[in-house]
């Protein structure tokens, strides 16, 4: 028989647990870890929901789906222990993604959905209460299986899921991660299964100690480092392949290219689709400049001049390398300036201080790679600068991640300022090629006339 589980006591137990397991992991430079756990520190950084001021796109292939939104979380006419819950958590109304994907996945027939939205929105708690609802407490086989890209998101996930069923102790759930271990020709009775690919499929296929084809639910969490990354993809097609014909398919990510998308539409039959319209960031409040350099050294300067010029709260600079930013902050340190250096040699926890600190006004600078370019929300932010601007494997304009680096100032509808030092020829055209991209002008400074440079934060 499963052990029945003391939700209230093992969310309490998670939280505590999670920050050392945390301590141990050490983000490497394959893609797939590193995406992956930065979406995971993004989530942990959060202490609430970032309200999206943006239209949602809706794309419904089958135009006889149910759509419509909900402006409470009493109007989804939850199980009221779930909803109780829901309340618990804190959440009073559902957020932009919350309010759009929840009456499509709680309807029925079942409605499968591909849902993007960027982080901190609440779709990590969208699709928990999708898949708790739909648990049929009787039946003691898994129904839902929840597939996360690595072990530390699957505790995540299941910290959420903890948080909202505490007042559900009928419900019950196993992690499919590494250390947790079944018996050949064991059969499991939890209703919820959350893991990862590998430990999943040994589950299902080697041991098969539960069976694919009696899953309702199927959710795919960060679902683009699935897709990209060919282990993973692998690994989930066929899970994939093994599912029953009616089981609900739910897939969640932050970000979606056009070649990624496509691949979910193709394997997600009848999906309605939501996802950001792609002009979503708006770049009205956020002025554009950039600055002639002839080396690093005269990057320094600029630097120094601009932020010692115009009235700064808080600055974030791109490095290319932690070479880069490493010097610079050594540099910034040795001038008096309070910096604060964020790359992808540290840890989880080692980065969550110095975002704490960060957030808390302890450094005014930040300096870092891309590794947090799409997961800083920091109001006091009024300045990014682009030491080296963002490029491709090819060299070629990374209009993608130019977009989520200045993206990290003018936030909350505020002005913001984005600074972009060009060194030679190449980085001039890289530049103008961001430019054209946009269709925004950005404007030419000079940083040696303080006068010029305080105009700009007027």
């Amino acid at each position: 028989m499963s052990q029945k589980i003391d939700w209230a006591k093992f969310a309490e137990e998670q939280e505590k647990s999670v920050q050392k397991k945390l301590g141990d992991v050490s983000l490497s430079s394959n893609r797939n870890n590193s995406t992956a756990e930065a979406s995971l520190l993004r989530k942990l950084m959060r202490n609430g929901l970032v309200e999206s001021k943006t239209d949602i796109e809706i794309q419904r292939q089958n135009p006889n789906s149910p759509l419509y939104s909900v402006k409470t979380f009493e109007a989804l006419n939850l199980n009221p222990n779930l909803l109780k819950g829901v309340y618990d958590m804190g959440f009073n109304a559902p957020s932009k993604i919350q309010e759009t994907a929840l009456p499509t996945l709680l309807a029925n027939p079942p409605q499968n959905l591909i849902a993007q939205a960027q982080s901190g929105t609440g779709k990590t708690a969208a699709f928990v209460l999708a898949m708790l609802s739909r648990v049929d407490a009787s039946l003691k086989y898994p129904q839902v299986l929840c597939l996360s890209p690595t072990y530390e998101l699957a505790i995540q996930t299941g910290e959420v899921a903890a948080h909202m069923a505490k007042f559900c102790p009928e419900i019950e759930m196993k992690y499919a991660v590494r250390g947790e271990e079944v018996s050949r020709g064991s059969h499991l009775t939890e209703h919820i299964i959350i893991g990862t690919p590998g430990k999943v499929l040994d589950w299902a296929l080697k041991f098969r100690v539960f069976d694919l084809k009696k899953l309702t639910v199927f959710v795919l969490d960060e679902a683009d480092v699935m897709i990209a990354t060919q282990g993973h993809q692998d690994q989930c097609i066929r899970i994939h392949k093994n599912l029953g014909p009616n089981c609900q398919m739910m897939f969640f990510s932050a970000t979606y290219d056009q070649q990624i998308m496509e691949f979910a539409e193709m394997i997600v039959p009848d999906s309605i689709t939501i996802r950001l319209k792609r002009e979503e960031e708006s770049l009205d409040n956020i002025q554009q400049y950039y600055v002639k350099c002839s080396g690093p050294q005269e990057k320094y300067n600029a630097v120094t001049n601009i932020y010692g010029t115009v009235g700064v709260g808080q600055a974030i600079i791109f490095c290319h390398t932690r070479r880069t930013a490493s010097w610079l902050a050594e540099k910034m340190s040795k001038d008096g300036h309070a910096v604060a250096v964020l790359t992808g040699d540290l840890t989880v926890e080692q980065r969550i201080n110095v975002l704490d600190r960060f957030r808390s006004g302890q450094e005014k600078v930040l300096i870092t790679t891309n590794v947090l370019s799409r997961g800083i929300d920091v109001e006091q932010v009024t300045i990014v600068v682009n030491f080296d601007l963002p490029i491709d494997m090819q060299g070629k304009a990374d209009c993608d991640t130019y977009l989520h680096r200045i993206g990290r100032t003018g936030r909350f509808g505020k002005q913001g300022i984005a600074i972009n030092l060009v060194d030679s020829q190449e980085a001039m055209n890289i530049c103008r090629d961001i430019e054209k991209h946009f269709n925004r002008k950005i404007h030419y400074l000079n940083a040696d006339d303080s006068d010029e440079i305080e105009k700009i934060g007027a």
